[in-house]
């Protein structure tokens, strides 16, 4: 039996999930008790629900009407954890899946790391299904067009402003990260040219969670504002081409510090939205196109 697997990173669905989810997202890497306490602030903020499983509840409903198979979700991070949701699928007789993941992108926080993570939940699964990742996709048409239409719409809420692209920014020596800005670069540009905004357009980065030695992608959006103002831009789109749906990213680092920052500055300020379920025919598209015959 084939299956369309349905994979993202997981998100608390209440405040005594926030700690826990944040130790399983930075395990391994030795990071502070009190940096995981200030993120755990951002989530508290939002009553400690992230909006990502909502995204991929709705999203998994939306491919369930798409597709003639079995649609499952599984998480990195959180539950429903990749590796319960592939023993489902072995119980269920799932001997084949294909993967859409919920990270458009190349390199390794984007891609890899979801490959590696398809790895182990297979390895730790007697009779696990076959599982084939759909490769990349942020430049197929239906992911462009989908952010062109919400750059459209933020346009139309507020006319004249400049389009400032955002994506979560990853450390320079991070494998794959030429990939990632590259890709980035382009899906800017073509949202751009296809938006009928005037003038030119930036593309910035924002969620960086390394220590301030560690050169990450730059500019930060919120320094990046500060810029823009100076320089006399009383106007602003923010377009997060980074990211599928809102993540807690999207509503805290944009909703909040950007949007405060940006009033601090006098700067007028909208944000576009994320595709979120509009990705559906995509994800029906590429799980047809990748599916093993």
């Amino acid at each position: 039996m084939d299956a369309l697997l349905l994979v993202s990173f997981g998100g608390p669905e209440g405040p005594d999930d926030v700690m826990p989810f944040l130790e399983n997202v930075t395990r391994g890497r030795n990071v502070p008790r009190a940096r995981l306490a200030e993120v755990a602030e951002h989530y508290h903020h939002f009553g400690g629900v992230s909006p990502i499983n909502g995204h991929c509840r709705a999203l998994k409903a939306e491919l369930e009407r798409l597709v003639d198979v079995p649609v499952y979700w599984g998480n990195r991070n959180w539950a429903p954890f990749l590796t319960d949701t592939v023993a489902e699928m072995a119980a269920d007789g799932v001997t084949r899946a294909t993967a859409f993941v919920t990270s458009a992108y190349s390199g390794y926080s984007s891609s890899g790391q979801y490959q590696e993570d398809l790895d182990r939940a297979v390895a730790a699964v007697p009779g696990a299904p076959e599982i084939t990742k759909i490769p990349p996709y942020c430049l197929e048409p239906g992911f462009v067009g989908a952010f062109t239409e919400a750059a459209k719409a933020a346009l139309a809420e507020l006319p004249g402003a400049r389009l400032v692209f955002t994506a979560h920014s990853v450390p320079l020596a991070q494998p794959g990260r030429p990939d990632y800005e590259a890709e980035l670069h382009e899906v800017a540009r073509r949202v751009h040219a296809a938006s009928g905004a005037r003038g030119g357009f930036d593309l910035v980065y924002q969620s960086r969670s390394g220590p301030p030695s560690q050169p990450w992608l730059e500019p930060d959006v919120l320094d990046h504002l500060a810029k823009l103002a100076s320089d006399g831009t009383d106007a602003v789109a923010l377009v997060p081409i980074g990211f599928v749906s809102d993540h807690m990213e999207v509503l805290f680092d944009l909703d909040v510090e950007a949007r405060d920052r940006a009033a601090d500055l006098g700067v007028r300020l909208v944000r576009a939205a994320t595709p979120g379920t509009a990705l559906a025919p995509l994800a029906r598209d590429l799980y047809a196109r990748h599916a093993k015959p």
